[in-house]
């Protein structure tokens, strides 16, 4: 690395140069959102964002790194508004309820994006590994918060482990078959385990 561009390196860790990097990937992750992860390039990430692809690799680590971070930034948009439906309304509200009122969110906006993440980690693990690892450990801490707190860790941790492994599957289906029929019986019989766990002393 030349000393330029080891200054120019420094720089963008600076307050400023996390700003300018938040702001270049809301503008990438706007356009995933939109147009999906097929035909990914820097060019058409740098036309979105409103600059060159010499100016994204000052603060991306390439393409895959880019096309990630954005991934990731749309499923922190989908965990949000996934954890407000399920936070609203009584504080005595059941685990199994919670979780179903997740469901329209997991669905919603910018949902089929975050599904073709899914498709290329297990087409191309070796490429696109992180997308898949990254994904258990945003998903989890929500899915933990929504536990009971008097239940032990290790309890919260195989029920949100249960929770998520159940909801994904429901997320492939949906996204395959479309079988909404299907996936409410699936979602009955969660419910049903959702309530009798909670109803079993810790």
């Amino acid at each position: 690395m030349t000393e330029e561009r080891a200054g120019y390196r420094r720089s963008a860790k600076s307050p400023r140069g996390e700003a300018r990097r938040r702001e270049l990937l809301d503008k990438v992750a706007d356009e995933v959102g939109v147009n999906g992860l097929v035909d990914f390039s820097l060019r058409r990430a740098a036309r979105a964002a409103g600059t060159t692809h010499k100016v994204l690799l000052y603060h991306f680590d390439g393409p895959e790194d880019l096309l990630t971070q954005a991934v990731l930034q749309l499923r922190e948009r989908r965990i949000t508004r996934s954890m407000e439906a399920a936070t609203q309304g009584p504080a005595d509200r059941s685990l199994a309820d919670r979780v179903r009122s997740i469901w329209p969110a997991l669905i919603g906006e910018e949902s089929w994006v975050l599904d073709q993440a899914i498709g290329l980690a297990m087409y191309d693990a070796a490429r696109y590994a992180d997308l898949a690892r990254e994904a258990s450990k945003q998903y989890l801490p929500a899915l933990l918060s929504l536990c009971p707190q008097a239940w032990p860790e290790a309890r919260k941790r195989e029920v949100a482990e249960l929770i998520l492994a159940t909801l994904r599957g429901f997320l492939i289906e949906w996204r395959t078959s479309g079988d909404a029929a299907g996936i409410e019986a699936g979602f009955a019989a969660l419910v049903r385990a959702l309530e009798r766990e909670e109803s079993t002393p810790h």
